[in-house]
């Protein structure tokens, strides 16, 4: 099976402890935005029938549930859960606790999918997008969002990555009490003040486009904290460029491919040919 039951089992476990339930959302609603400014809207509507694969706390799916007919949220951790319990308003949305293998959603049965920031974290993540294609109908647009290699930035830059990344690989593997408090360090002295100096800086007339973590600058230090664990926690993690997504979507039946100029990066739009 295409899955890892450790990395599962911690992604529930972490949205378990940050279920979102409190955050603004107003300012999560920004967020999403910046997921979905390059979704074509236009191929939806209220009588169309998708799903959010690896839903999570189920924070996208919320702002996705009044404009359709039917979401399915599919999610393989304890996270269903908390997604059940934030989408309850909902009465057109469906949970169903499967992974992109074992998915009993209909082969061609839906109008639009969407992905984001779970498909790294797959042991082979062509295949799982491979299952994610077969569920979508002829010319059903997917919104997927995948880590980036960083082929857009700076040596320098890369090099704080690989720092990082070693980091990561020690992190991930500690007792899980031990974890969370080294990503909340994480946060609170990495993440906040780099995330504000980006911040002061831009108001002040700088281009802090390659600031590490400024694409935080404007976001609550919640979800500081969330990303911190996601991202040090995580002991499964795979990154591609926009060539090496490409060739995975062209190889799963997708076209008309168009990314996301802004971050997050890489984020990008296919069309089920």
């Amino acid at each position: 099976m295409n899955k890892d039951d450790k990395v599962i089992k911690e992604f529930g476990e972490e949205w378990l402890n940050f279920n979102y339930s409190k955050v603004d959302r107003i300012k999560l609603y920004e967020t999403f935005e910046q997921y979905f400014d390059i979704f074509p809207w236009e191929l939806i509507s209220d009588k169309s029938t998708g799903f959010d694969m690896g839903c999570g706390s189920g924070r996208w799916a919320q702002f996705i549930a009044p404009k359709v007919h039917r979401l399915f949220c599919v999610e393989p951790s304890e996270a269903i859960k908390v997604a059940e319990q934030n989408l309850k308003q909902f009465d057109n949305v469906t949970f169903l606790r499967e992974t992109t293998a074992t998915c009993t959603l209909e082969e061609a049965s839906q109008d639009f999918g969407f992905c984001l920031g779970v498909l790294h974290h797959i042991p082979n993540t062509e295949a799982a997008l491979s299952d994610c294609a077969k569920l979508l109908k002829k010319g059903a647009p997917f919104l997927i969002y995948l880590y980036y290699n960083f082929e857009n930035r700076p040596v320098w830059f890369k090099a704080v990555w690989s720092v990082s990344n070693f980091l990561r690989r020690m992190i991930s593997k500690l007792p899980k009490q031990l974890k969370n408090f080294v990503c909340s360090l994480i946060a609170y002295f990495v993440y906040f003040p780099l995330s504000r100096l980006a911040y002061v800086l831009e108001k002040i007339g700088f281009n802090v486009s390659n600031i590490p973590l400024t694409g935080y600058r404007l976001k609550p230090f919640y979800e500081c904290k969330v990303d911190a664990c996601d991202r040090f926690g995580t002991r499964l993690e795979h990154r591609f460029s926009k060539l090496q997504i490409t060739e995975m979507l062209i190889k799963c039946g997708f076209g008309d491919i168009h990314f996301s100029p802004t971050t997050p990066y890489w984020c990008c739009i296919a069309i089920k040919q």
